[in-house]
């Protein structure tokens, strides 16, 4: 028994120190970090917990039991603030999932916190959107308009960022902890909702044929339309102009967003679970010549690089990351970089996360390392997405389950054809020939990506 919970200690510790060389990279990143962070930096995982502790100290009294079991976490939990804060900071046993663990401790009790705030945000989006629907309609109303056509990249479902939203909620209230609450943020964000979207409008003149009734004959009638376009506002929105977040806030804001995402896993877990070990056969020199740029395609499974390590793990199983790297550096820098190679470089500048793949921060650096640009790109954004692969850029994506994957998988977006999206996904060759709605691609991307994901525009 002694041996068993010796093991689980070092296991802990050691995703603690995968976590702090995480910190680390995001420093040299220039990204900034809380106080907690900072300490992780400076100590490892225990200057990270001392960090944390020293950030509350004042409220250590009331959180003594959770400061025990602070020890005990791994250092992206410590650090990860939001997730910390709701319902546990200032209450150290949870009330409604396993009661008897301090919430510090608690995975469950703080999934079930971030499923609250989740749920609580797509009632405020959906209200939000129906807050606007009723502008429009006031104005078509109002307009001398015959018809009008309103253009909807939300239909489906609402598209935000939730970490995104809960860490800037956090950063807006910056030390005073005992007034954050769920019920808190959702009155802030209700107050607000009529301004999560906006909306653009166009006047047409449009000609359609019908039958006259009196002489049986086909006429033209001439109508004036009123187009309206949906806009998200929200993150952009709620950070300049409700939370009104200072520099510094704005970047603890990203920090708190990134560790949250960490820890929550959205799309960090990205091995295949159905790896065993084996490879397919070499695919040999593989281009996409279907899009508008010319694709240098890698799969993580071909027998040449699948048994490769990535950190302690392999290519063929946690390697989709530095894969999908290969394929867009090959394909834009003008210099050839396999798998393997892209995997040592994650490797060793601090992208790899044992037995989960790569953070997600390994994107736009491995870009900017070879001298590509790069910008973030969210779900809201469609036209961005098709405006760049057009443009002969290429898209890389983190997925979440569904078509793609069971867990977190990225994939590279590489050209536009008949108005789906074409493909390179470094886990399958046959998904990589078939065309995909952009829609399912927006639907399953990684609600809780870092590092200005899940899409990355590079080119």
């Amino acid at each position: 028994m002694e041996n068993e919970q010796k093991s689980d200690l070092s296991k802990t510790l050691e995703t603690g120190r995968a976590a702090a060389h995480m910190v680390r990279g995001a420093i040299k990143a220039g990204k900034a970090v809380s106080g907690a962070a900072k300490g992780a930096a400076a100590g490892g995982p225990y200057g990270a917990a001392a960090g944390a502790i020293w950030e509350n100290r004042k409220l250590v009294g009331k959180i003594i039991i959770g400061i025990i079991a602070l020890l005990l976490i791994p250092v992206v939990f410590v650090v990860s603030l939001p997730s910390v804060i709701f319902g546990g900071l200032l209450n150290t046993f949870s009330s409604t999932v396993n009661v008897d663990i301090p919430i510090l401790n608690n995975n469950a009790a703080i999934v079930e916190n971030v499923a609250e705030i989740t749920s609580t945000l797509d009632e405020i989006m959906a209200g939000g959107l129906e807050d606007t629907m009723k502008q429009i309609e006031a104005d078509f109303a109002a307009s001398d308009a015959d018809e009008m056509e309103v253009i909807n990249p939300y239909a489906d479902r609402p598209l935000y960022n939730a970490n995104q939203f809960i860490a800037m909620y956090c950063a807006y209230k910056n030390k005073d902890y005992a007034a954050i609450s769920i019920s808190d943020m959702a009155d802030i964000l209700r107050t607000n909702q009529s301004r999560l979207y906006s909306y653009t409008q166009a006047e047409e003149t449009r000609t359609r044929t019908e039958t006259d009734p009196a002489t049986g004959k086909e006429v033209s009638v001439t109508e004036t339309w009123n187009v309206y376009t949906l806009v998200y506002n929200g993150e952009t929105y709620f950070a300049e102009q409700v939370f009104k977040l200072d520099e510094e806030q704005a970047a603890l804001a990203n920090a708190y967003a990134q560790n949250l995402s960490l820890f929550m896993g959205d799309g960090m877990m990205q091995g295949l679970t159905e790896w065993d070990g084996n490879s397919i056969p070499s695919l040999g020199d593989v281009r996409f010549t279907d899009g508008a740029t010319e694709v240098v395609y890698y799969n993580q499974l071909d027998e040449r690089y699948a048994g490769m390590p990535y950190g302690t793990d392999h290519i063929g199983s946690h390697g989709c990351g530095p894969t999908a790297m290969a394929i867009v550096i090959s394909s834009l820098s003008g210099q050839t970089v396999d798998p393997v190679e892209m995997a040592e470089w994650s490797y060793r500048n601090g992208y790899w996360c044992r037995d989960s793949g790569s953070y997600h921060a390994l994107i736009p650096a491995a870009a900017r390392n070879w001298g590509l640009n790069v910008s973030g790109c969210s779900v809201s954004e469609p036209q961005r997405i098709l405006d760049a692969l057009a443009e002969g850029k290429l898209v890389v994506a983190i997925m979440s389950r569904g078509h793609f994957t069971k867990s977190g998988h990225f994939i590279v977006l590489r050209g536009v054809q008949n108005g789906k999206i074409l493909v390179a996904d470094p886990a399958s060759y046959g998904r990589s020939g078939q065309l995909w709605d952009l829609s399912l691609i927006l639907r399953e991307a990684s609600r809780g990506a870092a590092a200005g994901g899940p899409f990355w525009i590079i080119g």
